[in-house]
């Protein structure tokens, strides 16, 4: 949160120094229908709208080398307040009378009380409007977890029948009609075969949505150090040839381009030789893919240099576009 009471998600691993990278997810708006201390709060969901809300905030407009674009972020020194997700979860567990007793609330105390008896606090943590106190009784649960022990723990908990049930049956039309309005050209059947890839499911009492970014563990290094270059835009089937990076965001996948669909770079076919991974800025596309798959992605063409794995020619999903929706489809 900075010092005007607007509250930033971070977004990435890698942020310069002089901000903290990220987008509006709440600010003070009239038109609101969220209360947090005494004032009137409006969520953003869409992260490229936060280019307008900040408007007339230009020290919050900087170029990331590592991303290759200008982006959202708050200037450090503006920084008067701190959302730790895993301090949330700790807090709640301790100081449960801080939720509203909603059939939601209660279903996310079941949930973290499995996480403190596996001893798991340390790698899975609240997000969303449940870390800041503006949930309320319609509210989803968003969870995060961090590095593969926190992968495999937030596997077990989704995997735990009492506390979550997945998506099957008629809620799979529900979790349809949620991820298209996002993901559009991708069919009912392609869609939720890549979606039942990610960690989401429904609470066992209230029936509401609950799902888990994957993100990377504390001193994982793999983009740093990185700088990408805009070459242009280009959209391609792509055979995906190693998922092990694309399981927690920013997600890395290696990818091999199969067909040139479109582009607004000459010669495109020359360049779709030389591009050997795709890196999502977009959490809806951690963990949706895997080594075999053919997809269809439409994003930025981008160069980058940086260590193995992260040099040369990369398909790039940005959610900073304000022009363009970025997209990353399972073909079959």
């Amino acid at each position: 949160m900075d010092r005007s009471g607007v509250i930033f998600k971070v977004i990435g691993d890698v942020h310069p120094n002089s901000h903290w990278l990220g987008y509006v997810k709440y600010h003070p708006d009239e038109r609101g229908d969220r209360t947090l201390f005494g004032k009137t709060y409006r969520q953003n969901t869409v992260v490229s709208k936060a280019f307008g809300i900040l408007a007339d905030r230009p020290e919050c407009y900087v170029y990331s080398s590592a991303i290759g674009c200008v982006i959202t972020g708050v200037p450090r020194e503006d920084v008067v307040l701190h959302y730790s997700c895993r301090h949330a979860l700790t807090a709640l567990h301790k100081s449960p009378d801080l939720l509203d007793g909603s059939p939601v609330s209660k279903d996310l105390l079941a949930i973290i009380d499995w996480i403190t008896g596996e001893r798991a606090t340390d790698v899975i943590g609240v997000t969303g409007s449940f870390l800041v106190g503006v949930a309320g009784p319609r509210s989803d649960i968003d969870l995060v977890c961090y590095g593969p022990r926190g992968y495999e723990a937030a596997e077990a908990l989704f995997a735990e029948r009492s506390l979550i049930r997945p998506y099957e049956g008629e809620s799979l039309t529900r979790l349809y009609l949620r991820r298209a309005k996002y993901m559009a050209g991708s069919s009912f059947d392609m869609l939720l075969r890549q979606e039942a890839r990610k960690l989401q499911g429904l609470t066992a009492g209230a029936g509401s949505h609950i799902n888990c970014e994957p993100l990377r563990a504390d001193g994982d290094r793999t983009f740093h150090d990185v700088v990408a270059q805009e070459v242009g835009q280009i959209s391609v089937l792509a055979r995906i040839t190693d998922h092990c990076q694309g399981l927690a965001t920013p997600a890395l996948y290696g990818i091999e381009v199969q067909t040139v669909i479109a582009s607004t770079i000459d010669e495109a076919e020359v360049f779709a030789r030389r591009i050997t991974h795709l890196r999502s800025y977009l959490g809806a596309y951690t963990g949706a893919f895997r080594e075999g798959d053919t997809v269809h992605l439409s994003g930025r063409l981008v160069h980058t240099q940086g260590h193995r794995g992260t040099r040369g020619f990369a398909i790039e999903l940005t959610p900073w576009s304000a022009t363009e929706s970025y997209l990353a489809n399972l073909a079959r």
